[in-house]
C-alpha cells in the first residue's frame, strides 16, 4: 500500500511500525457547539481507514482527541453564566451523539484535554528541563528559534514568518514565533495547579502530550484537516521532535477542506451547517458516499444537489443488496461459504491477513462470479492507492449495473446471489456503508434498467421513448420521479 505523506509531499509505501499493528492520531474538535458537517470530514476519513487496515489483518489503534478546554468554551461559559467544565461536557457528547449517527463506529481512545493534565505538565516540564522552553511571568513557552526543523511540514521560511508574526499584548515572549504551552489563569477562567503557577494547556500541547502517552514516539499516522497544518501540527513537530529526541510521526494525512456553495465552511464566516443538521434531512450513508465520492486530499463541496444525488445512490445499491437477497431466498444457498472477511490485496501486498482475489472455478455463475472477482481486486488496488475511496466507489457501483443487468436477465441462480452479496458486503463494509447492505424494499432490477434507459432518453430530448417507459413502468406499480440531476423510483401507493 502506498500512502501520501504530507511532510514529505509524497506517496510512500506504507509499512506500519509494528508488524501487525496500525497506530494513528486524528485531532478532534473543540467542542464550544455543535460540530458542523466539515468537521465529519476528518472522522469519517480516519474510521474508514482503520476499517480498510483491519480488513487487511492488522490490528489498529485509533486515537481522536476531544479538546474541551479553549478560549472559546470559555467565552461561551461566561456569556451563558456557567462553567467551562459544563459547555465542554454538553458539546462533547453532542459530537459522540452526531458523529454516532453516521453508524462507523468509535476511534479506540477518545482522549479529553482536561483529563490530561498531568501528562501535559510533564511534557512541559521536559521542554523547559533541556532547553526547548522556558517560563516568562505565569506563562509558558516554547522557544522556536532552538528547534531548526521549524516550518518543515508546512514549506514555510522561519525569517519569512518572523517577519509577519506579532506578540499579543499581555504576553511576554523572547521571540515573537514562540508559541504558549502552557497559559498563566485570568479571572474566570478555570486554571489547574502546575510548578508554574495555575493555569491552563496551550492548543498545541495536548494533542502531543495524549499521541505520545497512547502510542509512543514514532508512531504510524497523524490525521486532520489541511487548516491544521500551520500552525498546529508544525507546533506539534517542534515540541514533541524536541522532547523524544527523534521523529514524531512516520506518516502526515491531511483531508481536504469542505465548502458550502463558493465558501469555505468556517464558523467565522457564519455560514456553517451543524452535522445534526444534515443527519436530520439526510440518510448518513449519503453523506458517507459524498465524503468518499471525492480522494480526501481534495477539497470538495456540498450542496443540496450533491447529497439528492447520493441518496440516489444510496437507493441504488439498497436494491442491489435487496434483490440479491431476495434471489438467494429463493433457494437452498447454505452451503455456499463467503470468502473470508478480508478485501483482496492487490497483487504482491497487503497485509497479514490480506487474501487472494475471488476464485470461482466451474461453479454456477461462474462468469459472472469471475468479473465479481475483478472487481474486487480493482477495488483493492484503488484503497492501496492512497486511500482511493473514489476510485473504489466506482468499482462497487460498476459491479452494481452488472449485477443488475444479470439479475433482470434471470442469470444469477441463488447460489450465486448469496456469494455476491457477501462479496459486495465486503466492500461496502470497509467504507463504512454497511446500511446499504440491509436491502429495504428493493426495487426490481429491470425497472432500475428500465428508469435509467428513461434518464438516457430523456438526455438525448428522445421524449416520446421517455414517456413510453414512464408508462411501463407505471403499469409495473411503480413511479419514476424527477429529481435534481437524476430520478428516484417509488412505489406506487
Amino acid at each position: 500500500m502506498r500512502l501520501y505523506d504530507s511532510l514529505s509531499q509524497e506517496k510512500k509505501e506504507f509499512v506500519p511500525r509494528d508488524a501487525e499493528h496500525v497506530t494513528m492520531y486524528f485531532c478532534g474538535p473543540t467542542v464550544y457547539n455543535y460540530v458542523h458537517v466539515g468537521n465529519a470530514r476528518p472522522f469519517v476519513v480516519s474510521m474508514v481507514a482503520k476499517r480498510y487496515f483491519e480488513s487487511l489483518g492488522y490490528r489498529v489503534t485509533l486515537v481522536e482527541n476531544i479538546t474541551d478546554i479553549d478560549d472559546k468554551i470559555i467565552q461561551r461559559a461566561l456569556a451563558e453564566g456557567r462553567s467551562a467544565a459544563e459547555v465542554g461536557a454538553e458539546f462533547a457528547q453532542a459530537y459522540r451523539d452526531d458523529t454516532d449517527r453516521l453508524g462507523l463506529g468509535r476511534p479506540d481512545v477518545e482522549p479529553l484535554a482536561t483529563e490530561h493534565i498531568q501528562e501535559i505538565i510533564d511534557l512541559i516540564a521536559k521542554l523547559i528541563k533541556e532547553g526547548h522552553a522556558y517560563q516568562a511571568g505565569p506563562d509558558v513557552y516554547f522557544k522556536v528559534a532552538g528547534f531548526p526543523g521549524y516550518g518543515k511540514l508546512s514549506k514555510q521560511q522561519v525569517a519569512e514568518m518572523r517577519h509577519g508574526a506579532r506578540s499579543a499584548v499581555g504576553e511576554d515572549k523572547i521571540d515573537p514565533l514562540d508559541f504558549a504551552l502552557w497559559k498563566g489563569t485570568k479571572p474566570g477562567e478555570p486554571c489547574w495547579d502546575s510548578p508554574w503557577g495555575p493555569g491552563r494547556p496551550g492548543w498545541h500541547i495536548e494533542c502531543s502530550a495524549m499521541s505520545l502517552k497512547y502510542l509512543g514516539a514514532g508512531f504510524d499516522i497523524h490525521g486532520g484537516g489541511r487548516d491544521l497544518i500551520f500552525p498546529h501540527h508544525e507546533n506539534e513537530i517542534a515540541q514533541a521532535e524536541s522532547a523524544v529526541g527523534g521523529p514524531f510521526v512516520r506518516f502526515w494525512m491531511h483531508n481536504g477542506m469542505l465548502n458550502l456553495g463558493d465558501e469555505k465552511m468556517s464558523k467565522s464566516l457564519g455560514n456553517t451547517v451543524t452535522l445534526r443538521e444534515i443527519l436530520d434531512k439526510y440518510r448518513p450513508e449519503a453523506l458517507i458516499m459524498v465524503f468518499l465520492g471525492s480522494h480526501y486530499r481534495s477539497p470538495m463541496e456540498l450542496t443540496p444537489a450533491v447529497l439528492e444525488e447520493a441518496e440516489q445512490q444510496v437507493n441504488r445499491l439498497r436494491n442491489v443488496f435487496g434483490e440479491l437477497a431476495d434471489r438467494a431466498a429463493t433457494g437452498d444457498a447454505s452451503g455456499v461459504a463467503p470468502p473470508g472477511g478480508a478485501v483482496a490485496a492487490p497483487t504482491g501486498g497487503g497485509g497479514p491477513g490480506a487474501q487472494a482475489a475471488l476464485s470461482v472455478g466451474d461453479a454456477p455463475g461462474a462468469a459472472l462470479l469471475e468479473r465479481v472477482g475483478a472487481r474486487r481486486e480493482a477495488f483493492a488496488s484503488a484503497m492501496a492507492d492512497d486511500l482511493n475511496t473514489a476510485a473504489a466507489l466506482a468499482e462497487i457501483f460498476g459491479l452494481a449495473r452488472e449485477v443488475f443487468a444479470a439479475l433482470a436477465a434471470g442469470e444469477v441462480d441463488p447460489a450465486t446471489a448469496a456469494r455476491i452479496r457477501a462479496e459486495l458486503g465486503e466492500m461496502v463494509h470497509v467504507l463504512g456503508l454497511d446500511a446499504v447492505a440491509e436491502g429495504g424494499d428493493a426495487i426490481p432490477a429491470d425497472i432500475v434498467l428500465m428508469a435509467e434507459e428513461r434518464q438516457k432518453c430523456r438526455a438525448a430530448r428522445d421524449f416520446s421513448r421517455a414517456d413510453a417507459l414512464r408508462a411501463a413502468i407505471a403499469a409495473r406499480g411503480y413511479e419514476v420521479r424527477d429529481v435534481p440531476d437524476g430520478y428516484k423510483v417509488v412505489p406506487l401507493r
